[in-house]
């Protein structure tokens, strides 16, 4: 069995792992100052169903929403 990354502290190893939780920090938990981790855990799940994965454009989706890239790969096949 071969381990899937390198050294420890080598970011580009894991580079869409590292992408989204820079992204996580800058656009959500930066924003706020959590009264609890309940709180912080409600504001992470909402920014990540709500704006992440629906509504933020993606460079590997052509700069696409996951939305619009879900309808432009499904659209030939629906209509047919």
């Amino acid at each position: 069995m071969r381990q899937s990354v390198g050294r420890t502290g080598v970011c580009w190893d894991n580079a869409m792992a590292e992408s989204f939780f820079g992204a996580l920090k800058n656009e959500c938990l930066n924003r706020y100052v959590f009264t609890s981790h309940a709180k912080a855990r409600r504001e992470v799940v909402r920014y990540i169903e709500g704006f992440y994965n629906r509504r933020r454009i993606h460079s590997g989706l052509g700069y696409r929403t996951p939305l619009e890239a879900l309808r432009d790969h499904d659209g030939p096949r629906l209509a047919a």
